[in-house]
């Protein structure tokens, strides 16, 4: 009876999930998937033991043979260690680090390739691939959090990949691999867990799978979950007041009041995969996917550091919604005794948040303040127009209601020549094409029309964008046995790229405000907007005499503005090119070439050592401020010498490797002016480092440990404005501006810690017929890291004073070092599970990232990993 009973719960969880694919396989989008000889370990079909099939060079191989700095979780160490998203399976990961702002918002990086400052929307692309099976899904802006349920394995490859995989697989990429449908079988699992987080509330999640024979050379797996996690973040009571005149009279006092709530991050995630498998005869296969998540997060996720552990005073309700899909299609077979593959994916992915940016507005009133005497004699309303249509003084406090919407289509054709032969390659070639549709509205309640965003009430600063991203490449790997024992393999890419932007950023201007022939405001007229800025936003649009509107005003030419073309909802177009009276989009193009050359040498069974030279490349871009130039290309050139040994049957493996890295030229982003995200091509860095791991599986044992010892500097010395400048003598990106050097020469590259290692410990033994019961712990350390590249920082305030230098880490503090320790402890019986697990058990708190808000902001706020966590879960496999 109990067994009927989960049967049917399982089928009912997963009925949605079958009814997905018809619903988005009408859009004709397609996506990719490894070739047939990969399948079983695709499949994941193959026990988790000391031998784990990969797909990294894209062939199937024992990862043992695979000469690259390779990690793989599989099914079971997946399930074991109770993983379901993007911050669990890293912490296994030593070569990985990440900063986070909120869920959906996360830059990975590996081996310390890292500057700092990455993901705004319209920045850098990554320096770390992701893939979900052979189908690209890394993001501008935030790598894709799926959910991980069901999976064969997770791959992490260090190191350049951009041979195989590619543009933003510069430092490393992260493989996703999921579970394939198989033909002839019924099955399925569901698994229910409850827990409470300590400081917090209480979480839980429901997972299934199902796998269903629909004909003989057809079948279907299905997935679908649903999950809560709970708050531990505390909203408290706080209050700000705001100042105008020098009789320092409190104008504006404002309190939080009504958002005053325990555990308010909280959110919920839910969504679903679907496969088919179709071999069209022995040969051919065709497998359709499709993935659907859909997250909602409530709240924010930092905390303030001054207010206590995981306390914070917010002013706005916040929330951040993300939802994506992605449609998928594989075409695997055979010409010939060579193997055929084409891959090709679309990923649609949508986010709205609202955040709170109340910290601005306290940072400019104190910033302000202390221009003015010190004493709060104007603060920030003194110096602002923060007014109602009436001419009051209103509260200037702002809050950011943004979305995104991402489109990504790739397509892959490869072919591949027999595996084993001592002459083997790979040839393909390669597409990509994303998007980004870009919003951000930053509103402040009752500012006056003539003072706001023209045509948008209420809208201080408007962004909105159009970015396009293409890829070409070519792409090929030869190699070849010399012995039995020495092998070399070759590889290259040539690839190009084709960046655009196109649309509007920055404040208003009341038409009412003329410009003189010496570029000051003419007397009499009202202010330009509530920031009193004449340089950024409608005055900077491009009019029909190719001059901006400021400079025509100036210079006495055309005054109007060029609208066709422009984005809907924009005032008109300040981020585009004028060509034959029209704008168009800025373009940033490059081409160039990447390779690898590796050497491995196998004296016996078990034993392996590997050299390799390889590079790899991250496309350059464009600056939304027309007087920054666009930054190039970024290169990392890796030299690494590596080891896998196996000892006593291969119930013991080792695996090992040393590199060197140059990473030239790396791009280096930044708060400018206005808060304003800048991208320049920074100095030289030099990374040096170690990672190994090791397992061993025997009597019911299975340990697992790895480290990564990480040592990143740059070479030469870092400039505030300028980043490109070797004495930062000169500023050639701001003439007239004072340059100095934000970060010397020798300054450890920022977010990696020097030292991270992880360990696992699992024993399992026999309790009674059918019955098996385990223990199991882990522990995870890392040690501390900066928070930023820089040393030295200007915060500017009005125009007739000179910025105050400061050095941030004075009030952003590094991201702290920490140990969490991990244990669980269970039964299995027959076809039931139960276990009770404790997550960072010793409370530990984890510092994820640390930063600020805005680029003259001090206020730092902390993103906290998640308190003690203690929960039970059950369960059962038909």
């Amino acid at each position: 009876m109990l067994d009927g009973m989960l049967r049917k719960s399982a089928l009912g969880l997963l009925a949605s999930t079958a009814l997905v694919g018809p619903a988005l396989a009408q859009s004709g989008v397609n996506d990719t998937a490894p070739a047939p000889t990969a399948t079983a370990a695709q499949d994941g079909n193959t026990p988790d033991s000391t031998e784990i099939i990969v797909t990294a060079q894209k062939r199937e191989e024992n990862l043992s043979r695979v000469p690259i700095s390779i990690q793989a979780i599989g099914t079971k160490r997946l399930d074991q260690l109770n993983i379901s998203n993007f911050e669990q399976y890293t912490k296994q990961l030593p070569s990985v680090s990440f900063q986070t702002s909120q869920p959906g918002v996360t830059v990975v990086y590996m081996r310390g390739v890292a500057s700092g400052g990455d993901g705004n929307h319209s920045g850098s692309l990554p320096s770390v691939g992701s893939y979900l099976d052979e189908q690209p899904i890394t993001t501008i802006g935030g790598t894709l959090d799926v959910h991980i349920y069901d999976i064969a394995r997770i791959e992490s490859l260090a190191g350049p990949q951009g041979t195989l995989y590619g543009a933003s697989s510069e430092a490393g990429t992260i493989r996703i691999i999921t579970n394939k449908p198989k033909l002839g079988t019924t099955e399925g699992r569901i698994d229910i867990e409850g827990n409470t987080v300590s400081h917090g509330g209480q979480g839980g999640k429901i997972e299934g799978m199902i796998n269903l024979p629909i004909a003989d050379r057809i079948a279907f797996r299905g997935v679908g979950f649903y999950q809560h996690d709970a708050g531990y973040i505390d909203n408290i009571a706080g209050s700000r007041t705001y100042y105008i005149f020098a009789d320092a009279i409190p104008d504006i006092t404002v309190n939080n009041a009504g958002l005053v709530k325990k555990n308010f991050n909280d959110q919920d995630i839910y969504g679903g995969r679907a496969a088919l498998k179709i071999d069209l005869d022995d040969n051919w296969t065709v497998t359709p996917t499709i993935l659907h998540q859909n997250l909602k997060a409530n709240g924010f996720f930092g905390e303030d550091p001054a207010l206590g552990d995981f306390k914070v005073q917010r002013f706005f309700d916040e929330v951040r919604k993300d939802k994506f899909t992605q449609a998928a299609l594989t075409v695997q077979g055979k010409i010939g005794n060579f193997d055929v593959t084409y891959a090709g994916a679309y990923l649609d992915r949508r986010t709205h948040t609202v955040t709170d940016y109340t910290d601005y507005s306290d940072a400019y009133d104190q910033l302000y303040a202390e221009y003015g005497g010190g004493a709060h004699v104007y603060g920030g309303l003194g110096y602002f127009y923060y007014q109602d249509s009436n001419g009051n003084s209103i509260d200037p406090r702002q809050k950011i209601v943004a979305s995104d919407h991402f489109k990504k289509m790739s397509q892959e054709f490869r072919i591949s020549s027999p595996a084993d032969k001592p002459f083997r390659v790979i040839a393909g070639a390669f597409y990509q094409r994303q998007s980004n549709d870009i919003f951000q509205d930053y509103q402040v309640t009752n500012l006056a029309p003539n003072l706001s965003v023209n045509g948008r009430s209420g809208t201080l600063w408007l962004t909105k964008q159009k970015r396009i991203d293409r890829d070409y490449a070519l792409f090929g790997e030869a190699s070849f046995d010399f012995t039995p024992q020495l092998t070399m393999t070759a590889g290259g890419r040539l690839f190009k790229y084709d960046n655009s932007l196109i649309g509007f950023f920055g404040f208003g201007r009341d038409p009412a405000y003329l410009t003189g022939p010496d570029g000051k405001k003419v007397p009499g007229s009202p202010p330009p907007n509530g920031a009193g800025s004449s340089f950024t936003g409608v005055a900077g649009c491009l009019t029909t005499s190719g001059d901006t509107l400021r400079d025509s005003q100036q210079f006495g030419t055309d005054t109007t503005l060029i609208t066709t073309g422009a984005l809907a909802g924009t005032p008109c177009t300040n981020l585009g090119d004028f060509v034959n009276g029209a704008v168009v989009p800025k373009h940033k193009k490059g081409r160039g070439f990447t390779h690898r050359l590796n050497l491995t040498y196998r004296p016996h069974d078990g034993l392996m050592f590997y050299a390799t030279w390889s590079r790899g490349f991250r496309p350059g871009g464009l600056n939304r401020r027309q007087s920054i130039r666009p930054y190039d290309a970024d290169y990392l050139t890796n030299y690494e010498l590596g080891w896998k040994v196996a000892f006593d049957d291969n119930h013991i493996r080792w695996n090992g490797a040393i590199f060197q890295q140059k990473w030239k030229g790396f791009q280096y982003s930044y708060l400018g002016p206005n808060s304003f995200t800048e991208i320049h091509n920074g100095p030289d860095a030099r990374i040096r480092g170690i990672e190994s791991d090791i397992s061993y599986v025997g009597g019911g044992v299975n340990l697992n440990a790895a480290a990564s010892y990480t040592d990143a500097k740059t070479r030469n010395n870092t400039c505030f404005f300028d980043a490109a400048q070797p004495d930062c003598s000169d500023n050639i990106g701001n003439p007239g501006s004072p340059n100095f050097i934000a970060a010397p020469t020798g300054t450890r590259l920022p977010i990696t810690p020097r030292f991270k290692a992880t360990a696992t410990a699992r024993y399992s033994w026999d309790v009674g017929a059918d019955m098996k019961a385990h223990l199991q712990a882990g522990i995870a350390y890392q040690s501390s890291a900066a928070a930023t590249l820089r040393t030295l920082i200007a915060l500017v305030g009005p125009a007739e004073y000179p910025p105050t230098l400061v050095n941030p880490n004075s009030y952003l503090g590094r991201i702290r070092s920490s140990t969490s320790v991990d244990l669980a402890a269970g039964i299995d019986w027959r076809k039931i599970s139960f276990e009770l697990y404790a997550q960072n058990i010793l409370d530990e708190h984890i510092d994820l990232s640390r930063g600020v808000a805005c680029g003259s902001c001090t206020q730092v706020r902390v993103i906290p990993g998640t308190p003690r966590t203690i929960g039970l879960r059950a369960g059962y496999k038909f």
